[in-house]
């Protein structure tokens, strides 16, 4: 009989402790050791089949379509239907619907806490890359609070006096720098000096980054470029310059020394950068730049990390039109078709020859390529409808991708708050 009971108590006690092991598999929430929010700036679901199409053909998957979980995004600021950067960007980071043109606050002024703060508290480490401007919007949305997204210098002031980012990959380093080492500041301050005095380390080429040591705690700052970082084929300055991909895999591997893990936040902006100048190649090519990115990012991070890649704004309503075949791709798809018609159309931007309302005034600023003592101009190979000096935000819904613990969320139609409050809770 003794044995049987016990017999009966060992069998009790694995039953009790499988049902612990389903139990926490399958109903407690399991934190991700690493964090990974990538913002492709003007990522909606019309820039994906021409990625597709310019990178390798029609029929060749991107890595963005090998996620496993996908959806729309509502994006409307507090005051507009089509939200600029830093009101969509500031969602992303707070939670919160702002007005357009504020950074990191609330409709009535009040600072929110970000992301980043938020992830600090719960003891990770974390990181900020950004291919263009680490002081432009929707980077300084994670850390800084601001009426104006343009004003630069004092957002990189705020950057060098908060100090709850352990590494910070991008350019702008004009901003930080006083007028008289050939930078934008006039108030004499020295921001890297300042930055490298709290501990700091400084990385002002590509060289440099890879030579950060990988065992200790990282505290960097690297910026490789005055304002911008270069496009992916200006081959002479990227000997120099980090790629976006590289700024991922050294983030990773500098921020996966913390046990409590990390946060990593990854601003694509070069890809607005070329949207803006009515530049379909560029735009094209940035945007495949950001899938390579998030390619090393799944393979470096590994499959018990969360990624998450969201779109901010619509911009420009870049369109490929006409009928190119299956397999072209690259340089077979700009310029013109055989037909001498555009492969590329923009809703608004620069090349447009019809302005209106405050366009209309800047156009009638300009010279006009139609004066006697200018020359005849052919017409643009990528039209835009109506001329406005940078491409227009568009009032369109843009898209966000997961893999990892927690996106099996991303499912139909979600607000850009949601994005906020899935990261949020996984912290």
């Amino acid at each position: 009989m003794k044995w049987r009971n016990q017999l009966l108590a060992l069998f009790c006690l694995a039953l009790f402790a499988a049902f612990g092991v389903f139990y926490f598999q399958h109903w407690v929430v399991q934190k991700p050791f690493g964090i990974i929010l990538f913002v492709g700036e003007g990522l909606a679901p019309g820039r994906m089949a021409a990625t597709r199409v310019f990178v390798a053909g029609a029929d060749v998957p991107l890595t963005l379509d090998s996620m496993p979980h996908m959806a729309l995004v509502t994006n409307y600021s507090n005051d507009f239907a089509a939200p600029d950067t830093a009101a969509a960007a500031s969602t992303l980071s707070t939670g919160a619907k702002v007005n357009n043109r504020s950074i990191g606050a609330d409709n009535r002024g009040a600072p929110a806490p970000t992301l980043i703060e938020l992830a600090r508290r719960s003891g990770r480490a974390t990181g900020l890359v950004s291919d263009g401007r680490i002081t432009n919007a929707t980077a300084a949305a994670f850390y800084a609070r601001a009426s104006d997204p343009t004003a630069h210098l004092e957002i990189a002031r705020q950057l060098a006096d908060f100090s709850g980012i352990d590494l910070m990959l991008g350019g702008g380093a004009q901003d930080f720098s006083p007028d008289t080492k050939d930078g934008n500041r006039k108030d004499g301050r020295d921001l890297l000096s300042e930055i490298r005095r709290k501990g700091f380390d400084l990385a002002h080429t590509k060289a440099d980054l890879e030579a950060i040591p990988g065992w200790r705690r990282p505290k960097l700052l690297g910026v490789f470029a005055g304002g911008d970082l270069a496009y992916a084929d200006q081959i002479e300055a990227r000997r120099e310059q980090p790629s976006l991909p590289d700024m991922v895999r050294r983030a990773i591997e500098l921020l996966q020394y913390n046990r409590g893990g990390y946060l990593l936040v990854v601003n694509a902006h070069l890809m607005r950068t070329a949207a803006e100048k009515n530049d379909g190649e560029h735009t094209l090519a940035e945007t495949a730049e950001l899938d390579r990115a998030v390619a090393v990012a799944r393979r470096y991070a590994g499959e018990k990390s969360t990624i998450v890649v969201c779109g901010n704004v619509g911009l420009g309503g870049l369109h490929l039109n006409g009928s190119p075949f299956r397999t072209d791709r690259g340089i077979a798809v700009l310029g013109l078709n055989s037909a001498g018609d555009p492969w590329f159309s923009w809703a608004s931007g620069p090349n447009g020859t019809k302005s209106y309302g405050s366009a209309k005034l800047a156009a009638q600023q300009s010279p006009s390529p139609t004066a006697a003592s200018s020359p005849v101009l052919e017409p643009p190979q990528e039209p835009a409808a109506f001329y406005a000096p940078a491409a227009l935000e568009t009032v369109e819904d843009v898209i966000v991708f997961g893999a990892g613990p927690g996106t099996d969320a991303f499912q139909g139609t979600l607000d850009n708050t949601a994005i906020f409050k899935i990261i949020r809770d996984l912290l």
